[in-house]
């Protein structure tokens, strides 16, 4: 069982992998190899599926932590948490309909969403990993 205390490295790493293999189904959509983007986007919802559910335990048994920066950077760190949060709240419906419309083989209609979907996707999995570094490294709580 992994402590309680692990999981924000947890989270970050998740959203980490999840931004690479996002960024990796990309490049591979780009260079028309449909496999590995299968693999890698498949990949992606996957490990954001286990960010989630690693996020939401985290959260229920610890609650918010309080950021403790002060200055410049505390409007700064909430400007990207607000964004991030607004995002991320979208990114389970776009990415499962996204996936949902290629695994029908609706690939038009699968493309056009996959890019509202991607930007939106990609941002927030990097800005988990920076909001991650804010919170836990450069200011952590007390």
């Amino acid at each position: 069982m992994i402590p309680l205390a692990a999981l924000p490295t947890l989270n970050a790493t998740l959203n980490g992998v999840s931004a690479l293999l996002l960024a990796a189904g990309f490049l591979c959509i780009r260079r028309r190899k449909v496999g590995a983007h299968r693999a890698c986007m498949i990949s992606a919802c996957l490990a954001s599926g286990l960010f989630l559910a690693s996020y939401l335990v985290y959260h229920y048994h610890v609650g918010s932590v309080r950021f403790m920066g002060q200055g410049w950077v505390r409007p700064a760190y909430f400007a990207i948490l607000a964004s991030h949060t607004v995002l991320a709240a979208a990114v389970p419906p776009l990415a499962l309909l996204t996936l949902a419309r290629a695994l029908r083989g609706r690939f038009d209609r699968h493309a056009r969403l996959a890019r509202v979907t991607l930007p939106i996707w990609l941002y927030v999995s990097v800005t988990g990993v920076i909001i991650y570094i804010m919170l836990y490294h450069l200011f952590p709580p007390a």
